[in-house]
């Protein structure tokens, strides 16, 4: 059985083929040029697809699998929402009335003079004395107004620690902040600190703060 002989290609007649081409005869080219171009064309055509065509659509079809993933979370947590509706509703209910709670720890403005009396009563009850007591400007925020005090009062170590004790525990909101405390006379201790009433505003002052918010709202979008 004679073995299988492969055919031997004739490298320099196909060279000679490429050099004697007549660009306005094509119809004689030998067969080599001819599958040559005709190979270039098809790889041209193939990367002039993928750049124009194929690429452009693979960019899109990538664009719309995570616009597709964005839905579905945003669908999904949408679902979850109705789902759980009544317990955000039952939780809301709590968070106002105990917000109802905490509005109802702030005095009115007819009150202030009687917890600022209070404050005042309870550093007098220790034994303090007041060398210093300055009301600052009130500050009004959206639903409630600070009023800070700036205090210096004289006496014992415990005396002091009681004194800021009792004023935490009034039935109204008050802060004690910015505390510095040095060396008196006799043993004694001074104490420097601003402490902080609360009180909400009333349906007036409540439109007047709405009204000026929204005019500086509308202002800032000119």
């Amino acid at each position: 059985m004679k073995a299988l002989q492969l055919p031997q290609i004739d490298l320099s007649r196909i060279a000679g083929d490429f050099k004697n081409l007549d660009p306005k005869d094509v119809g004689n080219w030998a067969p080599a040029p001819k599958i040559a171009v005709l190979l270039g064309f098809l790889v041209a055509s193939l990367v002039a697809g993928w750049w124009f065509l194929w690429d452009p659509l693979m960019t899109e079809l990538e664009q719309k699998r995570a616009e597709e993933l964005t839905l579905k979370e945003e669908w999904l947590n949408k679902k979850r929402q109705a789902v759980n509706l009544e317990q955000y509703q039952q939780q809301l209910n709590d968070i106002d009335r105990s917000f109802g709670a905490l509005l109802k720890q702030l005095p009115n403005k007819a009150e202030m003079e009687s917890l600022l009396v209070d404050i005042s009563q309870a550093g007098l009850s220790r034994g303090l004395q007041f060398e210093t007591w300055k009301p600052g400007s009130e500050a009004v925020k959206d639903f409630y107004a600070e009023l800070p005090i700036t205090l210096r009062v004289t006496g014992g170590y415990h005396d002091l620690g009681s004194f800021a004790g009792d004023v935490a525990k009034l039935s109204r909101i008050v802060t004690i902040g910015s505390i510095a405390i040095e060396s008196g006379k006799e043993g004694l201790l001074k104490m420097d600190a601003v402490a902080t009433t609360y009180r909400y505003l009333d349906d007036e002052e409540l439109a007047r703060v709405r009204r000026e918010k929204a005019e500086r709202e509308k202002g800032g979008k000119k």
